[in-house]
C-alpha cells in the first residue's frame, strides 16, 4: 500500500489513518506521518510541522460525527510537534507527551550536555510543553480505542511509542526505509539500544512509524537495527586500534559510502556510539568529553 499523496487520508489498519505531511527531506523521507486513530472520538499522532495546509488537511479528514479528543506526540521535533498546539485551540483536545523538549535525557546526558559543547538540538521543538505527562506503561483511552505508552528513549529523550493491541507507532525510533538519527544530547545511543530491546521483548503485528511505510515484519526490522548498530561499533573499535580520532574523522572513514552531504549526521551518530563505547570503557576522550574530542582505544585484559 502506497503512502498516499500529502493530505489525502490512507486507511492502514482498522480504524487507523495516515495523513502524510507535504515535508520530505533526506532526514523525513516522504514526509512526516500523522495518524488518525478511532471511529467516534479519534487521537491524532503526530500532528507534523508547522505546516497550515496539513493543519487543514488534518481537521478536513475528520468524518461527520468525528472529533479530536486528543494529541498524542511521539517527541518533540520540529516534523512532529509543532502542529499540536493549533490544533489543540481549534478543537479543544489536549496534548499528550512524555515531557517537554527536555524530558527524558539519560543522567550522563545531562552531565554532559552542562559541561560540554557536544553540539546538536537538530530541528527540536524548544517550545512543546504537552498539557498531560505521559509515563511510561500509562494507558490512554478513548471512544473504541486503548493505547500504552512506551518510554522509548535513543533517537530523542522524550520519545514515546505508542501499542494499540499489536499495532505500534513508532515515532523515529523504528523505520523501514532508514535507521535513526542519534544525536546528542538529545540522542543516546545506550538508550536506543535498550528500546530496541524493549519492543523486541514485546508481541507486535505491525509498525507504524513516523516517516516512511508500515513495518510488516517487526522483529526482522529491530534485529537488523541492532545488528546494523553492533557492526558500526565494531567498526569504529577496529578504526580506533591503529589511531585516535575524532567523531568527524571516524565518520568519513567508516561512512565511506555516504553521501558528503550526510556525513555530518553520520558524525552525530558516531559520536553517540563513542560516548557509548566511553560508557562502556572501551574508549576514552583525549581530555575532556566534547564534540571535536579525540577518542582513542583502551587495551582490554
Amino acid at each position: 500500500m502506497g503512502l498516499g499523496r500529502p493530505g489525502t487520508p490512507v486507511d492502514v489498519a482498522p480504524d487507523v489513518r495516515r495523513l502524510l505531511a507535504p515535508n520530505p527531506s533526506p532526514f523525513t523521507g516522504p514526509g512526516t506521518n500523522t495518524y488518525l486513530v478511532g471511529q467516534g472520538g479519534l487521537a491524532v499522532i503526530d500532528p507534523g510541522p508547522d505546516n497550515p495546509a496539513h493543519l487543514e488537511a488534518i481537521l478536513q479528514a475528520i468524518r461527520p460525527q468525528q472529533r479530536i479528543t486528543h494529541i498524542l506526540v511521539t517527541h518533540a521535533h520540529l516534523d512532529h510537534s509543532p502542529l499540536a498546539r493549533p490544533l489543540s485551540e481549534i478543537t479543544g483536545a489536549p496534548v499528550f507527551a512524555y515531557g517537554d523538549a527536555h524530558s527524558g535525557r539519560s543522567e550522563i546526558m545531562q552531565q554532559l550536555a552542562a559541561v560540554s559543547d557536544l553540539g546538536g538540538g537538530e530541528g527540536t521543538d524548544l517550545h512543546f510543553i504537552p498539557d498531560h505527562v505521559v509515563p511510561d506503561g500509562a494507558l490512554l483511552s478513548g471512544d473504541r480505542w486503548q493505547m500504552r505508552a512506551l518510554w522509548t528513549p535513543g533517537h530523542f529523550g522524550n520519545h514515546l511509542c505508542f501499542d494499540l493491541n499489536g499495532i505500534i507507532f513508532t515515532g523515529d525510533l523504528v523505520m523501514g526505509w532508514s535507521s535513526s538519527l542519534v544525536s546528542p544530547p538529545d540522542g543516546d545511543l545506550t538508550d536506543f539500544m535498550s528500546s530496541c530491546e524493549k519492543l523486541k521483548s514485546m508481541k507486535t503485528d505491525v509498525f507504524l512509524p513516523g516517516h516512511g511505510p508500515a513495518v510488516t515484519d517487526p522483529q526482522d526490522r529491530l534485529a537488523w537495527l541492532i545488528a546494523h548498530r553492533n557492526a558500526r561499533e565494531a567498526s569504529l573499535l577496529d578504526a580506533l586500534t591503529t589511531q585516535s580520532a575524532t567523531a568527524e574523522q571516524l565518520a568519513a572513514l567508516i561512512y565511506n559510502d555516504t553521501p558528503s552531504h550526510l556525513l555530518p549526521a553520520a558524525t552525530r551518530n558516531v559520536l553517540a556510539h563513542l560516548i557509548d563505547l566511553t560508557g562502556k570503557k572501551k574508549v576514552a576522550p583525549v581530555g575532556p568529553l566534547h564534540a571535536e574530542a579525540i577518542f582513542q582505544r583502551l587495551l582490554e585484559f
